[in-house]
């Protein structure tokens, strides 16, 4: 069955989605309301795994949670913490509860987060990962092995526009789309001129791309991920739009950022789409799509 996802992908319209981080818990009210406030207004849903390898109510339960609650969920999978065996369970677990959609990740180190003590597997990378679902569609496991009962997955990858250098990241995007990747979700991107020459790149693949648009909530906030995250650079001029906002507009200023890049990126048509990533402000993300001029 073709999710909805991969017919909005196909069917050529702007396509808009976002992130929900499951709680650090089992107290689930404050993502059943995000998921409830959000199923209607965004094409689909992304369910974080283990973020920043912080330790958190899983991704595949949370993407169940998505499909009972009517949305449509993008399941996030990353290989830090499982094998080949258990990713491709957690697949046929996932698949036969109606989650179609994965996006496929290799994962931060353990070192990031609040277990470092934890042993990183990274048994198969990202690459990997959608091959093995690829495999899986044909009816066999990656050990050769006969399957009963099939799935389908509309699979995607990541890719790093901003990445210095950016070789690495084109050989590692060439090497998702071999393996079968059907869209990619950019890191954040705030550098429209890099987004720009990525794509242009970018658009000789059979590939949707979907650029990752992190909102900005403070000037230190924008300092910290310069500083912290790899690959994300925000320029200069946004961090002196955010430190000239006026006292508790901050937050105001950062959706009108993120509303200004998602318009040019849609009325240039950069990009087949964007990825919203709110950070705990999951609430504001129709904010950000009406500053952009979405309906």
């Amino acid at each position: 069955m073709v999710s909805s996802f991969k017919k909005a992908l196909e069917s050529g319209k702007f396509v808009v989605t976002c992130e929900v981080a499951p709680p650090k818990g089992t107290n689930l009210e404050k993502t059943i309301h995000h998921i409830k406030f959000l199923k209607d207004k965004v094409d689909a849903m992304n369910l974080t795994d283990h973020q920043s390898s912080v330790m958190r109510f899983p991704s595949l339960g949370a993407a169940i949670l998505v499909k009972e609650l009517g949305g449509e969920p993008i399941l996030q999978m990353t290989c830090r913490d499982r094998n080949r065996l258990a990713l491709q369970a957690d697949l046929l677990f996932a698949a036969s509860r109606g989650v179609n959609n994965v996006l496929c990740l290799t994962g931060d180190s353990a070192m990031l987060g609040d277990h470092k003590e934890a042993k990183g597997v990274f048994d198969i990378d990202s690459s990997q990962l959608v091959a093995a679902i690829r495999r899986l569609e044909k009816g066999q496991d990656l050990g050769g092995n006969e399957l009963d009962g099939g799935v389908s997955f509309c699979a995607g990858a990541i890719v790093t526009p901003e990445a210095q250098p950016l070789e690495p990241q084109l050989i590692k995007f060439e090497k998702k789309i071999d393996a079968g990747a059907e869209f990619i979700q950019t890191q954040a991107v705030y550098d429209m001129d890099k987004l720009k020459s990525f794509m242009e790149y970018a658009k000789q693949f059979p590939v949707k791309i979907l650029a990752g648009i992190i909102l900005l909530t403070s000037a230190p906030m924008a300092r910290f991920m310069n500083k912290n995250i790899a690959g994300v650079n925000v320029p200069q001029e946004f961090i002196d739009e955010m430190a000239s906002a006026p006292k508790g507009r901050a937050l105001a200023k950062g959706i009108e950022i993120a509303g200004r890049m998602i318009k040019q990126i849609e009325e240039e048509k950069i990009c087949d789409g964007v990825h919203i990533m709110a950070i705990g402000k999951e609430d504001v993300v129709p904010d950000i799509m009406a500053a952009a001029g979405l309906k």
